[in-house]
């Protein structure tokens, strides 16, 4: 079973347009924004990012698997496979057949560690999405687990 993955033309190392991004979504939220999308950044060597309807996305070459988004009173962490991420501390939030995202609020305490794992997960998961080409093969090593 082939599944088709969303790719992303124009993602780069370092995208400046994330910058002013950020420095466009100033004080508490847009701390939080920086702090998750850093740890995104930090994933691998292959990370690359570009900004995608509007929010900043982190990519494996051109293949995004987080992004982040600030709102009024919340930011978005975001996955573009979550549904299929094993999520024990129940962080996820969505109904949508693929995407998922944890809700961050200033002055709410935030499960690092939990949200860590997510997101390197998501990393691992859209590495073997990438070199197997097979949903059905990133299912089958879910299960394992």
């Amino acid at each position: 079973m082939k599944t088709e993955l969303l790719r992303f033309n124009g993602a780069v190392e370092h995208d400046p347009a994330i910058d002013s991004w950020m420095k466009k979504h100033v004080g508490e939220l847009g701390a939080i924004a920086r702090q998750w999308f850093e740890v995104m950044r930090k994933c691998g060597d292959e990370v690359r990012e570009l900004l995608h309807d509007g929010c900043p996305v982190a990519c494996l070459g051109d293949a995004p698997f987080g992004y982040v988004n600030v709102f009024t009173l919340h930011v978005n962490v975001g996955f573009f496979h979550g549904a299929s991420l094993p999520d024990p501390a129940g962080l996820l939030h969505g109904t949508g057949k693929f995407m998922r995202h944890v809700k961050l609020r200033p002055g709410t305490a935030t499960d690092v560690a939990s949200l860590t794992r997510l997101i390197d997960e998501a990393f691992s998961d859209i590495k073997a999405r990438v070199e197997n080409g097979q949903l059905k093969n990133v299912l089958r090593d879910r299960l394992r687990m």
